[in-house]
């Protein structure tokens, strides 16, 4: 059990280990305590459904058993960080893609199959959804990162780059709309091109603030439309480890009031808090958990003391 004093990391732990799903602690434990991999993907397949997507609730803001793109994006980030995203073990996940995808070969942020089941108010459930850089650009990055070949890669890759071509061009865009172009910037296999783009993407971030460079004057920033009040995006959220593409966007000292904002943002029971709207009470504990091992994880990169 924490003590008080205790490090941010032993907090951290107690924090975990008393509200987060099996998954999360599991994450934990490999990530700080030399826990299993094999632990980690065993409570992985618990949300894995009989289509190769996943479904459960495994991204806390969609509810019910079916699957979904935003569940499967999060089912292959977590893959990817135990070194478990590539060969076979994601062909099943690559047919489901194949399947729930848009007539330009992208994947939506909803298919329709979640209508009567609880989800956040903020997207809605449509017959024929458009395709949605937020749901392709993180699955697209991931799998090229690990070396993936499948046809689906094809269409869904030539859909990423019109996306975030488009992105800041006589338009206003928003932080979590960057943070998947940056996803897929960060995995692309052309690096000189993700490179370019990235480097344009940074002049659309600082020119429509859509990054907090100055966290103790938060409240006076702009909240993008749509997003809830108080819900700011930091350097660190755009750059959450120093071989992002996003480093360069920020000076050192940008970057360094980014880090200590979030180490202070720890709260009293060990956990960080989330930083956009709840809208159901099950979302915000389990949410929570994975913020926190967000936050861990970013700091560690960046060699702060845990």
């Amino acid at each position: 059990m924490a003590r008080s004093g205790a490090s941010p990391l032993a907090r951290a732990e107690q924090f975990i280990w008393l509200t987060a799903r099996v998954l999360e602690q599991r994450r934990f434990a490999f990530h700080f305590l030399e826990g299993s991999p094999d632990a980690v993907e065993a409570a992985l397949a618990a949300y894995a459904g009989d289509d190769g997507g996943f479904g459960h609730a495994l991204e806390p803001d969609l509810r019910g058993p079916v699957s979904q793109p935003l569940h499967t994006a999060h089912a292959l980030k977590v893959l990817d960080e135990i070194g478990r995203c590539g060969d076979r073990r994601v062909e099943r996940v690559c047919r489901y893609l194949t399947a729930v995808s848009t007539r330009d070969g992208a994947l939506p942020a909803l298919h329709p199959s979640l209508r009567g089941y609880p989800a956040a108010p903020w997207i809605p459930v449509v017959d024929d959804p458009p395709s949605d850089l937020l749901a392709t650009g993180p699955v697209v990055g991931v799998l090229h990162r690990n070396e993936v070949w499948h046809a689906w890669l094809f269409r869904a890759t030539d859909f990423c780059w019109a996306a975030v071509e488009e992105l800041g061009n006589g338009a206003a865009t928003h932080p979590y709309e960057v943070r998947a172009a940056l996803a897929f910037l960060d995995g692309a296999p052309d690096r000189a091109r993700a490179q370019a783009a990235a480097e344009r993407l940074g002049r659309v971030v600082r020119e429509q603030r859509l990054a907090v460079l100055e966290p103790e004057r938060r409240a006076d920033h702009p909240v993008p439309e749509g997003y809830a009040p108080g819900e700011h995006h930091f350097p660190h959220d755009f750059a959450p480890a120093p071989g992002s593409l996003a480093r360069p966007w920020f000076t050192d000292a940008e970057l360094e009031r980014s880090l200590d904002f979030l180490a202070s943002s720890q709260e009293e029971d060990g956990g960080w808090p989330i930083g956009w709207r709840a809208w159901a009470p099950g979302t915000r504990l389990e949410c929570r958990p994975m913020v926190t091992l967000t936050a861990l994880l970013t700091l560690r990169a960046y060699a702060r003391p845990l």
